[in-house]
């Protein structure tokens, strides 16, 4: 398994596909899968059989996952794309962004 740099409540940019440029929170992280479901991006719509959950059925949009490659974590201080480095302060390890050198 890999280490991924991307964890779940971190703010993205999707880099590549049809929604490029969308920024977002992430929800979830599917680390066997390498992907994450970014919140309002991605959208897909989803047709749905009436049921007792929802009785009038119909069209519901969704978040569908993202792969890890095509997200690019934001830097709190200047809104742009960063990478990310780990550092030991005391005696834990925290994330950093290279950018601002601020802990994430």
């Amino acid at each position: 398994m890999t280490k991924l740099k991307i964890k779940s409540g971190d703010v993205v940019r999707v880099i590549a596909g049809d929604h490029k440029g969308t920024e977002g929170r992430v929800l979830k992280v599917d680390r066997e899968k390498n992907k994450a479901i970014v919140e309002g991006a991605n959208m897909v719509s989803k047709h749905t059989k009436p049921s007792a959950k929802n009785p009038q059925g119909g069209i519901v949009k969704k978040e569908a996952p993202i792969h890890i490659s095509n997200l690019s974590l934001i830097d709190p201080k200047s809104k742009e794309a960063t990478k990310t480095g780990v550092r030991v302060e005391g005696d834990k390890k925290v994330r950093f962004s290279k950018k601002s050198n601020q802990v994430l």
